[in-house]
C-alpha cells in the first residue's frame, strides 16, 4: 500500500526502456497493513476495492481477447495477503465466468513476520473458495537457486524476484500445443485456461508446483551445453522426489506400484522452448503409476513447446505440477499456526480488525481437509 514502494516500481519499469504501467492505474495508501491479514481483509480491502475494481473494468475492457486474472502475492504480510485475498473475492464475484490463477510466494521458515503462518493460513483458506487455481512458490528454495545455481554471493529479494520471473515466463510466453511441428497451426490463445483444464481435474484439488531448468549464472551458460534427454531425465526425477531445483536431486527414490515415498501426480504440463524439438523424448512423464487412477488418461500429462530459445537458453524445460508437492510446506504452516493459536497468541490483533474465533477455526478446517486430500493421493 504504500506510496514508495508502487513509486519504485514504476520508476523501475520506466528506466528499462522496456515496460511501462498504465497512468493513473495505479493504487496505494499513505499505510499499509502492518502485517495484519485481518487489517488488509476486512479494513484496508473493502475501503479500496471500489477504486480497484474500477482500474480492473478499465484494463478488462481494452482487451480483445480476455483469458482471466493472474494475481501475484506474498503469503506473510497482511495487505498483499489480507488485499489481495479480497480483491481476489470481488474479482469472482464481478467476474464470475472468468478464470482467476493465484501465484503465491511462502514466507521463509524461520520467518520474515512473527504472525507470517496466520496471514498463509487464512490467505490459502479464503483463495481455495474462490480461485481456480494457486500456484505455490516458497522463499527458501528461490533462495536456495539464487545462492547455488545463480551464484549470488548476498542474495536479496530483487534476486528472488528475478527467478520468479523467469519460472512465470518460461510458462506465459507464447506456445504450441504438441511436439508435433506439423500442427502448429497457431499459439495457445487462453493461456490460462488452457493450463487449468489440464492441471485441475478436481475443484478440490488446485495447488500446483512449477521446476524448470536449467537455471544457472550468465557466466556458467556460457560454458554449458544441453541435451534433451539430460534435461528430461532431470525434470522427471525432480518431480519424483518432489525436488525444488536440480541440484542434489534424491536418485532412489522411484516411482512404484507398491512404494509411497515418490511424489504422486494428478496432472502435468510440460513446456519446452528451444532447437531440436523434434529429438526430445517426454514418455517418462506418461507412467501410469505417477498419477491417479481417476485422472482420464488423456489429461494426465500434456507437451507445449515452442522453437525458439529461452532467456538465452538453448533448450529449456518447465513442469508445471498438480501433485502432494506443497503437502509438507502446507502442514508445517497449519501446525505452526494452530500452536500460536492454542496459546491465544496475537490472537487479539486480529479480533480488533473484525476477524472472529470461528473465522481462524474455519481456515484451520479447511486447509486440513486440503492436506488430508492431497495426503490420501497414494490411497487413491
Amino acid at each position: 500500500m504504500e506510496s514508495k514502494v508502487i513509486s519504485e516500481s514504476l520508476t523501475d519499469a520506466n528506466n528499462s526502456g522496456m515496460w511501462k504501467y498504465p497512468d493513473k492505474q495505479q493504487f496505494f495508501q499513505k499505510r499499509g497493513s502492518g502485517n495484519n491479514w485481518a487489517h488488509g481483509y476486512c479494513v484496508h480491502g473493502p475501503k479500496a476495492q471500489h477504486e480497484i475494481m474500477n482500474m480492473i473494468r478499465k484494463e478488462v475492457e481494452k482487451c480483445d481477447h480476455f483469458g482471466g486474472f493472474l494475481t501475484m502475492m506474498s503469503l506473510a504480510g497482511g495487505t498483499g495477503s489480507g488485499v489481495g485475498a479480497h480483491i481476489t473475492q470481488c474479482l469472482r464475484d464481478e467476474f464470475p465466468h472468468c478464470f482467476i490463477m493465484n501465484q503465491v510466494v511462502w514466507p521463509y521458515r524461520m520467518g520474515e513476520v512473527i504472525v507470517q503462518n496466520y496471514n498463509a493460513v487464512l490467505t490459502l483458506s479464503h483463495l481455495y473458495q474462490t480461485t481456480d487455481c494457486i500456484l505455490t512458490m516458497d522463499n527458501d528454495s528461490l533462495h536456495e537457486i539464487c545462492a547455488r545455481l545463480m551464484a549470488v554471493k548476498s542474495v536479496s529479494f530483487r534476486d528472488i524476484n528475478r527467478v520468479i520471473s523467469h519460472k512465470m515466463s518460461s510458462v506465459l510466453l507464447p506456445v504450441y500445443s504438441g511436439l508435433d511441428s506439423s500442427l502448429w497451426n497457431s499459439l495457445t490463445r487462453n493461456h490460462i485456461g488452457q493450463m487449468l483444464e489440464t492441471l485441475v481435474p478436481h475443484p478440490e484439488y488446485k495447488l500446483l508446483t512449477l521446476r524448470n531448468i536449467p537455471q544457472m549464472s550468465k557466466n556458467a551458460l556460457l560454458y554449458s551445453s544441453y541435451q534433451w534427454h539430460g534435461l528430461i531425465k532431470h525434470l522427471y526425477q525432480m518431480i519424483v522426489a518432489n525436488a525444488a531445483y536440480e541440484e542434489g536431486i534424491n536418485w532412489q527414490i522411484k516411482v512404484s506400484a507398491d512404494k509411497r515415498d515418490y511424489n504422486k501426480c494428478l496432472a502435468n504440463l510440460l513446456i519446452l522452448r528451444g532447437r531440436e524439438l523434434e529429438n526430445c523424448d517426454v514418455s517418462a512423464f506418461s507412467q501410469p503409476q505417477l498419477y491417479v487412477p481417476w485422472t482420464p488418461a488423456e489429461s494426465r500429462f500434456q507437451t507445449w513447446c515452442h522453437p525458439r530459445e529461452f532467456d538465452s537458453y538453448e533448450k529449456s524445460a518447465t513442469l508445471l505440477s498438480n501433485s502432494q508437492a506443497p503437502v509438507e510446506t502446507m502442514t508445517a504452516v497449519v501446525d505452526k499456526a494452530w500452536t500460536m493459536f492454542a496459546s491465544r497468541a496475537y490472537v487479539h490483533q486480529y479480533l480488533k480488525h473484525g476477524m472472529t474465533e470461528e473465522g481462524f477455526v474455519d481456515s484451520f478446517a479447511t486447509l486440513e481437509q486440503v492436506v488430508a486430500n492431497y495426503k490420501n493421493l497414494h490411497s487413491c
